[in-house]
């Protein structure tokens, strides 16, 4: 009986060596069988705009079911391309990521067709603090300054892509530590002007040139993934921060169609003061001429004493 036991214990480890040995021979046998591919890749991290030259690119071998679409083998085909991404180092080079124009030389290659790159002047304060960074999506708001009457704001531009900021057209890599240091410590040039680059259609451009050349221009941070249209038809204006101002421009109005009142009277806010100058009885409150009773008449008499003349005032009696 022992010597059953141990025959079966033999056994079984023996055909679970085996087992074992033919599941390593055929995955060793599965990866000899691979096939791999050889591709352009970078040779270094490139940034959007690069023009590729011979030390951009290298040969890497990559498997051929992983192989990305669109990938090159030939050097010569990538060489003046310009890449409209940024590629990683060891990424394969795709045709996705080259620019259609061949030839064309920086971030010029990277302007979509149907598109036009046109740059506005922003602070960190008309630009989310400084947040919008290339590729970001954004509003454009146009403010018209002056007078309360006279000012107004409307969004003239929704979901904009961020070509550039200054001349970055790609988020810089940094050490986190560094960047959350520098997010931290107050800024000491916020009022400082920079370019934002955007990318928009011709008739977007010639809006946006004009409101530039008559106002403040400002840039709204939004998510990328929101794709949703506010349609702003009407502008807002300063009615909706002082909504007394409907008045008072009627006011203005009226004074504005009488010349003989003075230029002051245009500033003129106070209702007791407007009425003073426009002749007007203030409806709601009397005024002391018509609650106090009605003096007597009087009579005036001269009177000579001597040399000395003077006029007494008498009070007419019924």
């Amino acid at each position: 009986m022992d010597r059953q036991k141990l025959l079966m214990i033999f056994g079984g480890a023996w055909l679970s060596a085996a087992l074992l040995t033919w599941f390593l021979y055929s995955a060793t046998s599965s990866a000899k069988q691979t096939k791999l591919v050889r591709v352009q890749a970078a040779s270094r991290d490139l940034s959007a705009g690069t023009r590729l030259r011979k030390g951009d690119l290298k040969m890497v071998e990559v498997p051929e079911r992983e192989q990305p679409r669109g990938v090159f083998a030939d050097e010569k085909i990538l060489l003046d391309k310009t890449l409209l991404f940024p590629v990683s180092f060891n990424e394969p080079v795709t045709q996705n990521k080259l620019a259609a124009m061949g030839g064309a030389e920086g971030v010029a290659a990277t302007i979509p067709q149907g598109k036009r790159a046109i740059s506005v002047q922003v602070t960190d304060s008309t630009s989310a603090a400084g947040l919008i960074l290339p590729r970001s999506h954004v509003d454009v708001v146009f403010t018209r300054t002056g007078s309360m009457t006279e000012a107004l704001s409307k969004v003239i531009l929704e979901d904009i892509t961020v070509l550039s900021v200054g001349r970055n057209t790609e988020i810089a890599t940094t050490d986190p530590k560094a960047a959350a240091a520098a997010a931290a410590a107050p800024s000491v040039n916020a009022t400082a002007q920079r370019a934002v680059t955007l990318l928009v259609t011709p008739e977007e451009s010639a809006k946006l040139e004009l409101a530039k050349n008559n106002g403040k221009i400002g840039l709204v941070l939004r998510n990328p993934l929101d794709s949703s249209k506010i349609n702003q038809e009407q502008p807002i204006y300063a009615d909706a921060l002082d909504p007394y101002l409907g008045a008072r421009k009627e006011r203005m109005a009226k004074l504005g169609q009488n010349p003989n009142l003075p230029n002051m009277a245009r500033t003129v806010n106070d209702d007791k003061t407007w009425n003073n100058l426009t002749g007007q009885k203030d409806s709601k409150k009397p005024s002391q001429k018509d609650t106090d009773p009605p003096k007597p008449p009087q009579k005036i008499v001269d009177v000579f004493r001597g040399e000395k003349h003077v006029q007494e005032v008498f009070e007419k009696t019924k």
